[in-house]
């Protein structure tokens, strides 16, 4: 008899990324706020070479550099607002 298992046409996140995609996240909601966080984060950022989501998922190196993005936009955010 076959059980039911689940089966997922895309991989699956490690733990390791799926903490990433949470830090990073709340990271760029707090700092940006919920649009300019989910506009940044969902579109490919030549700076940074790619999605800033994706690129934290991947490595590392990755979310630091996003972090980094995330700072200078907030500080230029600040600039802006005084």
């Amino acid at each position: 008899m076959k059980r039911f298992r689940k089966t997922f046409a895309t991989p699956r996140l490690s733990a390791e990324g799926a903490e990433r995609q949470s830090r990073i996240t709340l990271l760029a909601w707090d700092a940006l706020g919920p649009d300019a966080a989910q506009a940044f984060l969902n579109a490919h950022d030549d700076a940074l070479g790619g999605w800033p989501l994706n690129l934290a998922v991947e490595s590392a190196a990755g979310a630091e550099a996003v972090e980094r993005a995330i700072a200078a936009r907030l500080a230029a955010k600040r600039g802006r607002d005084e």
